[in-house]
This record gives C-alpha cells, sequence and structure tokens, in this order.
C-alpha cells in the first residue's frame, strides 16, 4: 500500500525514475480499488450498463488518468526510455505488449538522462 500511496505523492511528476515494484504495486492498488468501487456502483445502482460505467468507478478512473500515465512514465525512464513510447499502445495489440515488455524489463542500473538509479538509494 506505500507503494501506492508513494505513486499518489508523484500525483503529476513525470520526470524522474520508479522502480518496478512501485508502479506494479501501484497498478495492482489501483486495479483494487477500482474493482471495490464497480462492486460498489452495482450494489447502489449507480452503475449504468449500457455505458458500462458507475459513477463512482468513473470519477475514480477519471481522478488516477495522470497518476497512470505519470508512474508508467517514470517507470519507462527507469529502463532508458522516454515516457512518450505509451503511445505504442495506439498500435492494435502489438504495441500493449510492447508496452508490458518495456514495463517489465529490470531497472538500468546507473545513472541515466532521468537521473540516478532508484535501487541504488534504497
Amino acid at each position: 500500500m506505500s507503494w501506492f500511496l508513494l505513486a499518489l505523492q508523484k500525483y503529476a511528476v513525470f520526470g524522474g525514475r520508479s522502480r518496478r515494484r512501485e508502479y506494479w504495486y501501484f497498478l495492482l492498488f489501483y486495479t483494487l480499488a477500482f474493482v471495490a468501487l464497480v462492486l460498489l456502483d452495482v450494489g447502489l445502482g449507480t452503475y449504468y450498463v449500457k455505458a458500462d460505467v458507475g459513477l463512482f468507478s468513473g470519477i475514480y478512473a477519471l481522478a488516477m488518468v495522470v497518476p497512470n500515465l505519470s508512474a508508467a512514465a517514470r517507470r519507462l525512464h527507469d529502463i532508458g526510455k522516454s515516457g512518450w513510447w505509451q503511445l505504442i499502445v495506439i498500435v492494435p495489440f502489438i504495441g500493449v505488449l510492447v508496452l508490458i515488455a518495456f514495463l517489465i524489463r529490470d531497472s538500468q542500473p546507473i545513472t541515466n538522462q532521468y537521473g540516478p538509479s532508484p535501487k541504488a538509494a534504497n
């Protein structure tokens, strides 16, 4: 949970680097919260089936767009790639696989153009 809160503290920080642990724990807790809010929407009757969106889960998803983008950008920086590589998801199917492959790669152990290795700090 601390990794999720750390990523939220860096709400719109697109510079620097993030370890794999920070990014994937952020994504895990984001997903768990989203699923819980979808269930809450269904339980309260605030889930609109035709639009496939709920009131609380929709607000949460919109609020988390910037943290998602910034966490992924910092993760890409950790492997020496620009945050703009997130746009590769525009390429059908292959783009998502390439982005996932980038996001699961290990950090560059040395200082790169985005800063020092976050692993060295721990």
